[in-house]
């Protein structure tokens, strides 16, 4: 068991150790290790098929564990029964009873772990107005919006004061205008409850509002581990660079002063880049769409770069230009009003890239 792990084992939260999924000769998460405080949410994101909704029905009960241990409030329940584990689950499709009233949904649980009708009643109101519902109560799902419904599920969720929270992709049926508000609404609630929770999601910028630490998947592992600043400033290979921020990150060298790229083809001044120590091996330029200037000026000093313009869109209050450098593809942001031809140069401003140094 990892240090991350056993940490995880000493207070009420949950924790996963070197856990591996397998169904038949497939293998869908591979010697998973992660932890969630009480109080604390993890943000579990990565590509579709990466292992990360496996993971969270594994913690839940409803997939077995081929290898490790699950750990909920310093108890081994790799083995136990989903109703013994002290979890919640808010799976995608929210799963509410339709014949049943907001505050019948929210009741349900309790009632089957015998709380006393006076504890319920109590709980359903103080849950309700948690989760602003409480004059939605006496409402049926059929007569709630999907923003609502959500709100509904987390109650019904929370209303056993589990150990562990587990959300499956909480706003994947929600229209993209609503999920900014409901993404602030659920911080609220995630904030007043002492559950360790456990969110899955593909949605980086949800990972990234309410995740204070993120796990990053890919082919049933994890890439990286951590902070969400520090995968943000520091992520451990290109792949979490792109898939949490939308960034390049290339591999450098050092020479008389310029951080050289694309096998020496780019040299960028060392003097206009941000440097900090990496935790992770080599030489690297961490590059985002605003660390980009495009222009169409004539470059002698290799500072700038020759690429063709593949594509430019309008995003509001700029433009997006995909640019094409041999196999690699960047993105820029530019001022409103700018046209390129098929071809332009690109080069870094100073100030907007990192230069991250680390272990050689």
């Amino acid at each position: 068991m990892t240090t991350s792990a056993l940490r995880a084992t000493d207070h009420s939260g949950l924790a996963v150790a070197d856990v591996t999924i397998r169904y038949g000769a497939a293998t869908a998460a591979r010697r998973v290790t992660l932890d969630a405080a009480a109080g604390e949410t993890v943000a579990v994101v990565g590509p579709s098929g990466c292992g990360k909704s496996s993971m969270l029905r594994a913690v839940a009960g409803l997939v077995p564990v081929s290898e490790g241990k699950i750990m909920i409030g310093g108890r081994d329940v790799t083995r136990e029964r989903p109703a013994a584990r002290g979890a919640g689950l808010v799976p995608q499709n929210y799963a509410l009873f339709p014949h049943m009233s907001v505050a019948a949904n929210v009741a349900y649980g309790m009632k089957a772990h015998r709380i006393p009708s006076l504890r319920r009643r109590q709980r359903v109101a103080d849950l309700l107005e948690l989760t602003s519902l409480t004059a939605f109560g006496e409402r049926h799902p059929d007569q709630l919006s999907g923003g609502q419904r959500q709100r509904v599920a987390l109650a019904r969720a929370l209303a056993v004061e589990p150990k562990v929270l587990l959300l499956d992709e909480p706003m994947a049926a929600l229209d993209p205008q609503l999920r900014g508000a409901l993404r602030r609404e659920l911080a609220q609630v995630l904030t007043a409850t002492e559950s360790a929770t456990l969110l899955v999601t593909h949605d980086q910028k949800e990972a990234l509002a309410l995740g204070q630490r993120i796990a990053v998947l890919r082919d049933g592992a994890v890439v990286q581990f951590g902070p969400a600043r520090e995968l943000w400033d520091d992520p451990a290979d290109a792949f979490v660079a792109d898939f949490l921020g939308g960034s390049r990150l290339e591999d450098a060298r050092l020479e008389d002063g310029h951080a050289l790229l694309f096998d020496g083809r780019w040299r960028v001044p060392i003097a206009g880049l941000r440097q900090r120590r990496s935790a992770h091996r080599g030489i690297r330029v961490l590059l985002r769409a605003e660390s980009l200037a495009v222009h169409d000026e004539p470059n002698d000093d290799g500072s700038a770069l020759d690429v063709a313009v593949v594509h430019q869109e309008f995003v509001g209050d700029a433009a997006q230009v995909t640019l094409r450098a041999g196999d690699t593809l960047l993105v820029a942001r530019l001022p409103l009003g700018v046209r390129l031809g098929t071809h332009a140069r690109v080069s870094v401003r100073s100030g907007h890239a990192d230069l991250l140094v680390g272990a050689p």
